[in-house]
């Protein structure tokens, strides 16, 4: 069986691909064009890819393939009816990312939160210390506590954020952007809602009909 990791730079250097020669000949390119994607696949029975865009001019010499998985869990990048007409079955990757973009989520919140670059780039200019007060209050900031977070998408990671922000002493209300999710534990409001009552909003919800667009300059305006 040929395998082909056509992104592999996309995931980092740090992550170990050694357990896949246990499966087949394994091929591993940093990085693909579509047109190098193209000769690539020519000859693989399964493709992993992250970034790559599968569709019928990428995986047009393919003739072997079988298989493609994709190293995350957003499939926006596979044709999936193209793919079915060929009958190459698709897989993704669910719930590894859940902590860190939970983390990731609170580390932007708090660098705009709490005006880090500003008062960052203000001790480092050595202002602070000839302050006679020790004290600045030119770009205000406020607590976290008795805000109300508005999350959009309340799936594994949409809760786990709701889970820390409610620790912090936010309240917690939710758009279900399925349509399909209820939680007893938030309050679930319609999408105009959300916007006109959050202190905060995240979205957490994958890239669909649904969602594409959802954020636009009407939303940011509510």
């Amino acid at each position: 069986m040929n395998i082909v990791i056509l992104d592999a730079d996309t995931i980092g250097q740090d992550i170990d691909l050694s357990a896949f020669e246990k499966l087949g000949n394994v091929t591993v390119y940093g990085f693909s064009s579509p047109e190098e994607m193209r000769e690539r696949a020519a000859d693989a029975d399964v493709i992993i890819l992250n970034k790559m865009l599968a569709n019928a001019q990428t995986l047009e010499k393919a003739s072997h393939l079988k298989l493609i998985c994709v190293t995350a869990t957003g499939t926006n990048n596979l044709d999936k009816d193209y793919l079915a007409q060929r009958g190459i079955a698709w897989r993704n990757v669910a719930g590894y990312s859940t902590e860190c973009v939970t983390q990731h989520t609170f580390a932007m919140l708090f660098y705009l939160l709490e005006k880090l670059p500003y008062y960052d780039r203000y001790v480092k200019s050595e202002a602070y210390v000839d302050n006679t007060t020790f004290t600045h209050f030119t770009n205000v900031f406020h607590e976290l506590c008795g805000m109300t977070w508005g999350i959009i998408g309340l799936g594994a990671i949409g809760q786990r954020v709701a889970q820390v922000a409610a620790a912090f002493g936010c309240r917690i209300i939710y758009y279900s952007a399925s349509g399909q999710h209820d939680h007893p534990d938030y309050e679930r409001v319609s999408f105009d809602e959300l916007l006109s009552r959050s202190d905060i909003v995240s979205v957490h919800a994958p890239l669909t009909d649904r969602t594409e667009g959802l954020m636009n300059r009407q939303a940011f305006q509510k």
